[in-house]
């Protein structure tokens, strides 16, 4: 029987594929559980038209996060910071002090999507990259600079 699942179904695939199944698994399990789909001319059509809403959102979330990117990338923040003698900050910048400063900009990100690899903890210029979704990525180039007194 040809079924079309509905949702992710462990070693049987992904939700919009279409598969041949035995009868008795599709009748007793996959369709009373609504993992599937019973494959009609009307539910392939639906599919297809569900597809295509889908990939068009995908689009325009794509895009519009790659103008996010471009708007990250022209940005230089300035972060000014305490530091001592041999211009070593008294404490250290952290993701969330970077998405403070970022959002004073009317920029908001979340802290988690910032990549530190440890907390700024020297005066100078750095470049942070910023995940924005899979496979894309912000540079943000940052100066820490010594607080006026």
């Amino acid at each position: 029987m040809k079924v079309i699942l509905s949702s992710d179904v462990d070693k049987l695939g992904k939700a919009g594929d279409d598969l041949e199944v035995k009868e008795g698994y599709a009748r007793n399990y996959l369709i009373p559980k609504k993992l599937a789909v019973a494959a009609t001319s009307k539910n392939l059509a639906h599919l297809e038209h569900q597809r295509k809403l889908i990939q068009a959102r995908e689009s325009q979330r794509r895009q519009t996060a790659e103008a996010f990117k471009d708007q990250i990338e022209k940005l230089s923040l300035t972060i000014p910071c305490k530091a001592g003698e041999a211009e070593r900050l008294f404490g250290s910048v952290t993701a969330m002090d970077i998405a403070q400063a970022l959002k004073k900009e009317n920029l908001t990100i979340n802290k988690r999507q910032i990549k530190l690899e440890e907390p700024l903890k020297t005066l100078g210029v750095f470049t942070v990259s910023i995940h924005l979704e899979h496979n894309l990525e912000a540079k943000l180039k940052i100066w820490l600079v010594k607080e006026k007194e």
